[in-house]
């Protein structure tokens, strides 16, 4: 028969464990992340839509970028851009050209397609947003995306890919 106390002795210190986790800014930033990849999922599933190919769909609203200019504005790395962008183009939701000026230089920009697919999906995505913080009040969600935005403005040259503020 066990030993009960051992037992007990065991959940307390898994309790401990689970305690330091939850004591950790990384661990705590990564999990919800992934929580908000989840219900991003639930909300825009149907669209066949990732998070990262929404933000650069969303970059792209209203403009031409070059693939630099597009991996600055959403923070995520030239192999990571390169194929996004080539997941959506073969989506038919943007066009790439070379740049007349610059040969080197890929430019991206939405097709009519990817235009009403972001109108279609802005609700959806709303929603994704708005669950992930929900549990916060009004004034808890302003401030929660203030320290964000703080942290991210603050640490951004530590990131695998800078991001380019306006």
């Amino acid at each position: 028969m066990p030993d009960i106390a051992s037992a007990a002795a065991r959940q307390q210190v898994k309790k401990e464990r689970l305690e330091d986790l939850a004591a950790r800014p990384g661990f705590l930033i990564r999990r919800l992340h992934q929580i908000h990849v989840a219900l991003f999922y639930e909300e825009c599933g149907a669209y066949g839509l990732t998070p990262v190919q929404y933000s650069v769909l969303t970059s792209l609203q209203g403009e031409e970028l070059d693939q630099k200019r597009l991996a600055e504005s959403v923070g995520i790395d030239r192999a990571t851009t390169t194929e996004v962008l080539r997941r959506l183009d073969k989506a038919g939701w943007i066009e790439r050209r070379k740049c007349r000026v610059d040969g080197r230089r890929q430019l991206a920009c939405l097709t009519q397609t990817g235009e009403t697919l972001l109108a279609t999906v802005e609700e959806s995505a709303r929603r994704a947003h708005e669950r992930t913080i929900e549990p916060l009040t009004k004034a808890e969600q302003d401030r929660f995306v203030r320290y964000m935005n703080k942290i991210v403005s603050a640490k951004n040259e530590h990131g695998r890919a800078s991001l380019k503020f306006p």
